[in-house]
């Protein structure tokens, strides 16, 4: 037992095995702050109101990523076909994975800012150099080989 335990725990120390990010716990000020900045432009697309069910949440610093399921509350499903976006001509679903969102912030001061977002995308968007850059922290898997 104490071989798998010093085992697991060279391991977990390894270089390159610790992350640089961290999550927000349910319930915090920092992961309500990190909805509340994306809750407008999920809002404006799809129809108020709207609650997230969390996939990812990360933080690093200034910097967060996000990648979230919209709804309704109480888990309400949103027919992207009865959207306000729908009705602007601005999405198409049949071009669209679905309803996720990613969401890439900048803290300003002590207020999160959804910098770049998307609704449906079926490419990982945020796989790309000059994002890279700057968020790497935050999703180091997607900027791997950049």
């Amino acid at each position: 037992m104490r071989i798998i335990l010093v085992f697991v725990m060279l391991i977990a120390l390894a270089p390159g095995t610790a992350r640089a990010w961290s999550e927000p716990a349910r319930g915090s000020a920092t992961r309500s702050a990190l909805m509340d900045a994306i809750r407008p432009h999920a809002e404006w697309m799809l129809g108020t109101p709207v609650e997230f069910v969390v996939h990812e949440l990360r933080v690093a610093g200034p910097l967060a990523f996000a990648s979230l399921w919209p709804q309704r509350p109480g888990g309400g499903q949103i027919d992207l076909r009865t959207t306000p976006a729908y009705y602007r001509n601005e999405i198409h679903p049949d071009d669209m994975d679905g309803i996720g969102m990613q969401a890439l912030y900048y803290r300003s001061g002590q207020t999160w800012v959804a910098v770049h977002w998307a609704m449906g995308a079926t490419d990982v968007w945020y796989a790309y150099e000059p994002i890279c850059a700057v968020w790497r922290p935050v999703i180091p898997e997607a900027c791997q080989g950049m």
